[in-house]
């Protein structure tokens, strides 16, 4: 019998590191039966990741895109407030120099009224002279009769 000992405690070892072994590797199974559908789930969802990343980009392009052209806009919207400002300046200039004009063209002709008016009392002091030069005249042929 003692020669069955040894054999019997090499088996009882064996089986001892063949239970512990298969309590480790059962283990280890029920971890990957959890995981197994947690990876499936993980791998139904990588593509749905993909194309979520993927639309995101783009909406994210698609709304850079937007706020550079808004900032177009503004810059533009400024330009044409700052073109409208000037139009209207501009317009209150054109009617000054349309007054202007108007006053330069009265100034002128008052110009010439008042050259008109200069020679007209020139010829009514010739007229009044020759008057008085007529009447001379006429007083003095009386006189000599």
């Amino acid at each position: 019998m003692r020669q069955t000992t040894p054999h019997c405690n090499t088996l009882q070892h064996t089986a001892t590191h063949c239970k512990t072994t298969l309590h480790h590797t059962a283990s280890h199974c029920n971890t990957l039966q959890h995981t197994a559908p947690h990876c499936i789930t993980l791998q139904q969802t990588a593509p749905h990741c993909n194309t979520l990343q993927h639309h995101t980009a783009t909406h994210c392009n698609t709304l850079h895109h937007t706020a550079t052209n808004c900032s177009t806009l503004q810059h533009t919207a400024t330009l044409y407030t700052t073109l409208q400002h000037t139009a209207s300046h501009c317009i209150t200039l054109q009617h000054t120099a349309t007054h202007c004009n108007t006053l330069q063209h009265t100034a002128a002709h008052c110009n010439t009224l008042q050259h008109i008016a200069a020679h007209c009392n020139t010829l009514q002091h010739r007229a009044t002279h020759c008057h008085i030069v007529q009447h001379s005249t006429t007083h003095c042929q009386s006189s000599a009769t």
